[in-house]
Parts: C-alpha cells; structure tokens; sequence
C-alpha cells in the first residue's frame, strides 16, 4: 500500500491488490501463492484463504490450495548457474493453468532453498521473480529456516503435540538435507548435512552431467575421482549413497560427519541426545520412501532412498508419513496472516518509515519477574537470529517483545540495554531498533532509547500486536490525519493438525487495530 493511497482513503488501510478495506468486510478471501525454486526441483502452489471477522479481528476459517504445480527438474544454464530463462517460462505457464493473473495474488513467498540458494544468479532470480508473481514476502531461505520450514510444512511439529514424545523430521532434498527435532508442537533443534540425490547427475548413457563439490568429496572418500563426462557405474552409485546415508544418519545421531576431508555440516551438530518416538521425511527423496515415486530422473534419488530405509530399520524409530512430502516446503510458504499496527508508538526520526519486509524474530524472553536479566535478553536474541540466520546483522529485524508486569525505570533500563546487546551485529550496519510488542509499552521503551541511551540508530517501538517467527512487518509511514502507523503483518502459516494426508487450518489471521501516537 503507497503512503498516498493510504492517506487518499481517509487513513484506511488497504492490503491486497483490489483494492478491498481492512476492517470494513465481514468476510474476505485472499489469494497467496509458494515458490520454491530448489537444487533438485521447483514448484508452485496456489492458495484461497477465508477469513472472517471475530469480534475486532479477522480468523482463517478456510484455506484451500486450489492448484498445484507441475514439478520441474530445476534447469542449469551452466554448472554454476540456475536458467532463469527456463525457470521464468515454467512459472509464467502455471500461473497460466491455475487462470491467476499475477496482480491478483494478494501475498505469498518465493524461496531459494537447498543448493540452490548458493548458485551465482540465485539472488538475482529470487528478486526478479519476487517482482513478477505477486507481493511476495521473502526472497531466499537459509538452512537453519529451511530445515524448520520443512518442519513445520511436513505436519512433524504439529505431529509432536500428540506423540509421548520428540519426533524427528529429515528432509532430503536434491543438494542439503534438512533434520529438525521437534516437541510439544515446536522445533527443539535442527542441523543441515550435505546429502542429496542431484551431488551427482547423470544423462541416459550414465555419464556425469552435473557434479556439485560434496559429491566429489564422497566419490574421494571411496577412492572414486568423478569427473564431468565420466561414466557413473551402478555398482559406484550405490556405494556413494551408502557413503551419504551413512553421513546422514551420523548427522542425525549428533555427531559431525565429514567426507574427503572436509566437513560436511552446515549448520552446528545436534545437541539433542534424547530418544525421537517416530521419524518422518520430506523432501524430493522421499517420495521413494514412501513409494510415490519409482521413476529415476537421472540422480542417485532412488538409491539414496533405499539405503536410508536400510537405516531407518536398523536405527528403530518408527516410520511416521509426514502431511505432505515433496510439496512440505512450498505449501507452508503458501500461507500467510496479517494484523493492524498497535496502542502506543514511537518513531524516531520520522523518515525511518516506511519499512517493509522486515523479518520477525521471537526471542524466549522471561519478562514476568521483577528484574530483568540483560544478559538473558540479549543471549536469546542471538540464537533467534541465529536460528534463522540473520546474525549477520545484514538485514533489519523486527523483536516480538510479549511484556510483562510494571513499567519501571530499572526493568525498562535492563530490557533495553539486553535488546540492545542482543542487536549488536544489526545495530552496527545502521539498522533501525524495531520492536513490536503484545502490551502498551512501546512509547515508554522508544523514549528510553532515545532519551536515556542516546541511542544513535533510529527506532521504532510499538505494540498491541500479536506476531511469531515466519512473520514478515510491514510499517507504513504516519498517517497525518490520526497520528497513527499502519501495519501489516505477512506470516507463513504452518500445519497444526497431525492428522495423516489431512488438509490443515491456520490458527490466526487478523487484528485491526489503530495505533495512536
């Protein structure tokens, strides 16, 4: 929404490509669409949601995917270089077949996943196509967000809620392999791997057509030197994935597992060392595990598939079917929720606004004892941003702050000093302090940035919003007329029924609130 559009409709604040009012429409269907362009392949999924007004805000009541992609093989210009050429006339075709015009989807999400996200013009792509399909809400995913996504996508998260139990979910794509451990309905711990079905390709005479680096590394773990244009015979391509499944399962275990010298982790090892009940898998290889797939399609897919199961038997857990499998990622980022800015705000200098796109963290933060302990809060920022791979400090954040108890010099001066710890890498490439809370202290922490810190950064501090990791905030500039800042909140919504092959609803959509200065 244009800060003039807002402020030609009398402050009202619109948030999809038609035109509709936020706050004026008993019930309302939006469209949202997932991209995800992976390593291995790439697809679409299209989404109807329903949302109904409840009291002051709106509740999915529905959700529909309406359409689902062909999957395509992701094509390669070169070794190094994913074909956004090819990539651009397959998205453009089932935008087509789904009879969806891209000025039509309200939101959604385009994500570089997997091995993908490393290829020379993935950046590149993610921007363009973000710009062509819609309002999209991210453009690329790390392995810490990818692993979770896939959690969460796949149903084992919400499947942990009911199991006596943690469950585990290993998503085995074309480059990486994603293993969350999740419990109580949340993801406990994750790590990525590089395993995957497309380290090595082939053409229909066997010869390597395309040979990422891990796959070298494991052919040299068993004295194999692959090359481009070699032959691949079966007898070698069964002892590669025996090498991968064994790394994996290494990985899975919480050790560190490393081929042909070098390591192979992407993320930390596992810390967890407790029993999973049950384990299920996602991803494109999965679909040999399960048994929906039998066709090869010129990788190590098949093979892997069976050394795994191999393992899996041998290991114990129980086998579980996930909700959805090569689709688990996609269908999540097809989802999404909003909300209307706050009570309280404050903004400064006013020329911060508008920000858009600006990730959500969800620090655990204990604010309900009488001190705060600063060293806890900027502690637990860190491994949110770390968790979601944004320590960096590259790009902006929004914390979700859930205050509790009295506003007191001493409890504002300790959380502010923590938050600002906690934001050390972010607030040093002159980013904003963004900070957006569930209570009415949001004037009172902004001021004592400003006025008792001297923080040099720009802030923007407001509340009356209820937010989680996945959201995406936008903040639109101050309205004239009330004083008030619009907000947006663009969430992934994640599955919370375990029910197998069972559709799921989304728990929150809407809030419209007006957030007085």
């Amino acid at each position: 929404m244009s800060d003039e559009a807002s402020e030609a409709q009398g402050g009202r604040v619109f948030f999809s490509s038609t035109g509709r009012t936020f706050g004026e429409e008993d019930e309302l269907c939006v469209l949202s669409v997932g991209v995800d362009i992976g390593s291995s392949t790439s697809h679409l999924v299209f989404s109807r949601i329903m949302l109904e007004r409840l009291d002051s805000r709106y509740v999915v009541t529905q959700r529909e995917s309406f359409y689902q992609s062909d999957i395509l093989l992701t094509p390669y210009a070169a070794q190094d270089e994913i074909d956004a050429e090819a990539l651009g006339a397959f998205i453009a075709q089932q935008y087509k077949d789904a009879k969806i015009d891209p000025d039509e989807i309200d939101t959604g999400a385009l994500i570089l996943t997997g091995v993908a996200v490393r290829r020379r013009n993935a950046r590149r792509i993610g921007e363009l196509f973000a710009a062509q399909a819609g309002k999209m809400v991210a453009v690329s995913a790390g392995d810490s967000l990818e692993t979770v996504m896939a959690a969460y996508g796949s149903g084992a998260a919400a499947r942990s809620i009911r199991a006596n139990g943690p469950v585990m979910n290993i998503d085995v794509g074309g480059g990486t392999s994603k293993i969350a451990v999740c419990a109580d309905g949340k993801v406990a711990d994750v790590t990525a791997v590089d395993v995957g079905a497309r380290l090595v390709v082939l053409d229909d005479q066997r010869r390597i057509v395309r040979l990422e680096e891990a796959g070298r590394r494991f052919g040299a773990e068993l004295g194999l030197k692959l090359e481009i244009g070699e032959i691949l015979t079966e007898d070698a391509a069964r002892a590669l994935t025996a090498k991968m499944a064994d790394a994996l399962f290494e990985a899975v275990k919480g050790e560190a597992p490393s081929a042909g010298g070098a390591a192979l982790l992407r993320l930390d090892p596992l810390s967890f060392r407790g029993k999973v009940v049950n384990v299920s898998f996602s991803g494109g290889v999965s679909e040999y595990i399960y048994g929906g797939e039998a066709k090869a399609f010129g990788d190590l897919g098949p093979q892997l598939a069976a050394e795994l199961r191999t393992r899996l038997h041998d290991w114990g857990p129980e086998l579980a079917r996930p909700d959805a499998r090569i689709r688990a990622t996609v269908i999540g980022a097809s989802q999404y929720t909003m909300q209307v800015s706050g009570s309280t705000i404050f903004v400064s200098p006013l020329e911060t606004l508008p920000l858009r796109n600006i990730p959500v963290i969800a620090p655990a933060l204990d604010l309900g004892e009488e001190k705060i302990d600063s060293d806890a809060v900027a502690s637990s920022i860190k491994s949110a941003l770390k968790r979601l791979d944004l320590g960096d400090g590259e790009n902006p954040v929004a914390i979700f702050i859930p205050w509790r108890g009295s506003a007191t010099f001493h409890r504002l001066d300790d959380f502010c000093k923590g938050v600002a710890s906690g934001l050390e890498a972010v607030l040093a490439k002159g980013h904003p302090i963004v900070l957006a809370g569930d209570g009415d202290v949001g004037g009172l922490i902004g001021i004592h940035y400003c006025e008792e810190m001297k923080v040099t950064n720009p802030i923007v501090s407001i509340d009356g919003l209820e937010l989680k990791e996945f959201d995406y905030i936008d903040i639109g500039a101050m309205l004239d007329t009330s004083g008030a800042v619009p907000v947006v909140i663009k969430s992934l919504i994640f599955p919370t029924s375990s029910g197998v092959g069972k559709d799921w609803k989304a728990q929150k959509a809407v809030s419209p609130l007006t957030a007085a200065s």
